[in-house]
């Protein structure tokens, strides 16, 4: 199918996840992520209405957001270094993989010298898996306290990347957890905490993830395809890593 295809059917899909959910209040908003995807590519989607792109990579982001339409909402979704902030402030509508303070801390003081207000997630590693950035569940409430003092910087809600399983039943459990953990930090009334956003579910589960109360779905191989990773011939690391 096509790109314009795909994002029919996602779109059905949600509605409908949405539908038989547990809360089918909510209006799950679609990212396409759409990493090492040409222009065109992302010209067709935006062309089918997609107005919210995710990106892993700084240098990739800032590429595409000088290339295309200006009323897009870009999504850092990757792991964020510090030293590349500076580039991607002024740009990303929403930065989702906020995992330490000292990100923040970075983050606050490129707002602060903008003179802007950056909206943030906080990255919960909800399996604890070890090769997955995120903070425990258990360390989730002191980091957002820590970072909502911060200025220049805004807490709209928690973000997790989920195992790669066959079975999108099995994630549910994390999606469960993040979903709870977001109502007890409301619940504690931090001041510069929303906690209006829960972005978790990719292609392989976002529809459990929109069962269990998704604001933000990230997309990619199901809009785009797969990807195609340039080899790596001579050895270099990137620098985004």
């Amino acid at each position: 199918m096509s790109v314009t295809e795909n994002i029919r059917d996602i779109r059905e899909r949600i509605r409908r996840a949405s539908a038989r959910g547990r809360f089918p209040e909510k209006e799950p908003r679609l990212i396409a992520v759409s990493k090492t995807k040409p222009l065109p590519m992302l010209q067709e989607a935006y062309q089918a209405g997609i107005r919210d792109f995710g990106e892993n990579r700084v240098q990739e982001l800032v590429e595409k957001w000088e290339a295309m339409p200006k009323d897009i909402r870009w999504h850092m979704i990757g792991h964020l270094q510090r030293n590349k902030v500076k580039y991607v402030v002024d740009k990303a509508y929403l930065i989702h993989s906020v995992d330490s303070l000292r990100l923040a801390q970075e983050i606050s003081r490129e707002a602060v010298k903008r003179q802007l207000l950056v909206n943030i997630l906080v990255e919960v590693n909800a399996a604890q898996e070890a090769s997955k950035f995120g903070s425990s569940c258990r360390e989730t409430l002191e980091l957002v306290e820590q970072i909502a003092r911060l200025p220049g910087i805004r807490v709209k809600g928690l973000m997790t990347v989920a195992p790669y399983v066959e079975d999108p039943e099995e994630n549910r459990p994390y999606f469960v957890i993040l979903q709870q953990l977001a109502v007890d930090i409301r619940n504690k009334n931090v001041d510069n905490v929303d906690m209006e956003y829960l972005s978790m579910g990719m292609t392989g589960d976002f529809e459990v993830a929109v069962e269990e109360g998704a604001d933000y779905v990230r997309v990619g191989t199901g809009i785009f395809g797969e990807r195609k990773y340039p080899p790596a011939a001579d050895c270099v690391p990137s620098s985004d890593k």
